[in-house]
């Protein structure tokens, strides 16, 4: 087999949640199980931090996996969906794993696999463990795909949980209220396995408290041990921007942090990163000041993470950011309102069908002008439909289907004052020629 024919064998031999949804969704971890025993069990061969939650798990995971890097320790970072190529889901210190090894890895599995019948998900978890295993790394940063009891990546034994929130998302599969979303997120919770939750809310810290003293897990709610402010800009050079943040509170040895992530909202995934970058120092890691400021103010460099609050021009400017449900699109438009001011907003946005649609349109301004687009895959809502459903709710626009062609068309539009957003969905950012 070459590189294309395994691909293949990945994305059509079996169901891929990224493409078909629901059909691919299983609640039942036999199937991973399995996989995991014919392979040697290589989930134990490393020592692992796990990670669940709607919004910020992505984020955090980089971040924690830089400051990692940063330290010297050989990190294994598996994260998903990927946005340009298979190969970003799994990372040894922010290099994507070799072609070669996709291949080694179906040739060598390919009967095993045909007879199982795991899904896509399944299959990428279980390469990605046989390779960090394989290669021997020191630690390995695993963010969950959806929910976290029935996640494929559950079957791991961590050194340490986060859980960096709960809001709306996949209710279909997960529960249609927060306590029953928590629940979910809360599977990731082992014996005796600390746990840091990011964010506190009403509904959802008894659930968690109550799992947690089951499972005589120690539980730290981040955001009430440290405080996070935004600071603004700093600007290193034409470049580069870095994040500002004043932490307080707490164990917090280190007053001032930037980051490369420029999405301000960052100052909620913050006080879950710090709180448990002191776990992993009380387990022995050995992560300096200068390691924790390195690895946050180089997140995008050390391990290539793209999509979030990226800036893709300056002339006008023009931002792309993955968030796409209704928590992650209400931080994009308060920071989009701040940086707007009185300038024209354009913003190109595209969905998938099992989405909270009016919810999330509801939150948008409607003095922007719209082009509403589609990424090329069946879960994909069409243009058409998008723009009916936002025309109910004030929005005005006009439907380019291709997300780069209606790039053309708001750059033709906006001046340079003016301001552009590319997002609403993971797969239309992933289609941005120039990410």
């Amino acid at each position: 087999m070459n590189y294309q024919s395994s691909l293949d064998f990945l994305f059509q031999a079996l169901p891929m949640f990224q493409r078909v949804g629901g059909a691919a969704f299983k609640k039942d971890l036999t199937n991973t199980l399995k996989l995991c025993a014919h392979l040697g069990n290589p989930q134990n061969k490393f020592k692992s931090i796990h990670i669940a939650g709607t919004n910020g798990k992505g984020s955090t995971a980089h971040a924690l996996a830089s400051v990692l890097q940063a330290a010297g320790y050989n990190t294994g970072l598996y994260t998903s969906p990927h946005l340009k190529s298979f190969r970003e889901r799994i990372k040894i210190n922010g290099i994507e794993i070799p072609e070669n090894e996709v291949v080694a890895f179906v040739e060598a599995n390919k009967t095993f696999l045909s007879e199982l019948k795991p899904s896509f998900f399944e299959m990428t978890v279980a390469l990605s463990f046989a390779y960090f295993a394989k290669k021997g790394i020191d630690y390995a940063v695993i963010e969950t795909g959806m929910g976290g009891r029935f996640d494929s990546t559950n079957v791991i034994q961590p050194l340490l949980s986060i859980i960096t929130n709960i809001g709306f998302d996949h209710e279909q599969f997960l529960g249609d209220t927060l306590d029953k979303i928590a629940f979910e997120k809360a599977g990731i919770i082992k014996d005796n396995v600390p746990v840091v939750i990011g964010q506190t809310h009403d509904r959802t810290a008894s659930v968690f408290r109550s799992i947690a003293a089951d499972r005589k897990a120690a539980i730290t709610f981040a955001d009430q041990s440290l405080d996070v402010k935004f600071n603004g800009y700093n600007r290193q050079s034409k470049e580069k921007n870095l994040a500002q943040y004043t932490l307080s509170g707490g164990t917090a040895s280190i007053e001032n942090i930037e980051l490369d992530l420029l999405g301000s909202y960052q100052a909620k995934n913050l006080p879950a990163i710090m709180v448990a970058l002191d776990h992993l120092k009380t387990l022995g890691l050995q992560l300096h000041t200068d390691h924790i400021k390195e690895g946050l103010s180089n997140i995008t460099t050390n391990t290539g993470l793209k999509g979030r609050w990226q800036i893709l021009s300056s002339d006008p400017l023009t931002i792309c950011d993955t968030g796409h449900n209704e928590d992650g699109i209400q931080e994009i438009i308060e920071q989009l309102l701040v940086l707007k001011g009185k300038q024209k907003l354009y913003m190109i946005l595209g969905m998938v069908k099992d989405k909270a649609h009016y919810k999330v349109l509801a939150k948008l301004p409607k003095d922007a002008y719209y082009f509403f687009c589609q990424a090329d895959q069946p879960r994909s809502m069409p243009a058409n439909a998008l723009k009916n459903l936002a025309a109910e709710l004030g929005l005005q626009g006009e439907v380019i289907e291709n997300v780069n062609e209606a790039l053309q068309a708001a750059e033709k539009k906006a001046t340079k004052e003016d301001l552009i957003f590319i997002g609403g969905s993971t797969f239309v950012v992933a289609e941005i020629n120039d990410l």
